[in-house]
């Protein structure tokens, strides 16, 4: 039974299978209601290049490793210490009293961050408000570059104000 159905089926070069035992049928450009797809082109053969580079730099790297494996560690990476700054983290994040509402904080902050960014990103699909939006940011820096830095005395009156400001904000002197 299967040699007969082998016989009877075959597949010709533009990939329709064909049956021997049924009567021929019309081409498929005289019939409007039949529609061929085209033939796809063969995969493409893998070369062996391509692998006998992914295994050598697999065997490099196995070789490095235990290259590293094997020698001694140098001294400053057998004690580990944490650095300053999360000490700091560790010892504020200690203190605080009330973690649920600081957590809740942060937690509002990402919220507002990614509302924000959602917001900007739908602003920035309208056709003419991008357009605007950069032709007002570079009025605005013409404006401000002309006020405060293009004279002497302008540049360092804006000087002393950064100066000022950061001593307020620090808290020194």
């Amino acid at each position: 039974m299967a040699s007969s159905s082998s016989t009877a089926l075959s597949i010709s070069s533009s990939s329709t299978i064909i049956d021997s035992r049924a009567p021929p049928r019309q081409s498929a450009a005289v019939s409007p209601s039949c529609v061929t797809l085209p033939t796809l082109p063969p995969p493409p053969v893998q070369s062996q290049t391509r692998t006998a580079k992914a295994s050598a730099y697999c065997r490099k790297m196995v070789r490095n490793v235990v290259a590293r494996a094997t020698g001694e560690a140098p001294a400053e990476v057998a004690t580990t210490e944490l650095p300053d700054i999360v000490k700091t983290v560790q010892d504020a994040w200690n203190k605080v009293e009330d973690k649920y509402a600081v957590g809740s904080l942060a937690f509002a902050g990402v919220v507002a961050i990614w509302g924000s960014s959602g917001m900007i990103s739908a602003i920035d699909r309208l056709p003419l408000v991008p357009g605007v939006l950069e032709l007002v940011g570079i009025g605005y820096t013409g404006w401000f570059t002309y006020q405060n830095l293009v004279y002497k005395p302008d540049r360092e009156a804006f000087l002393q104000k950064i100066k000022d400001t950061y001593k307020e904000i620090i808290g020194s002197g």
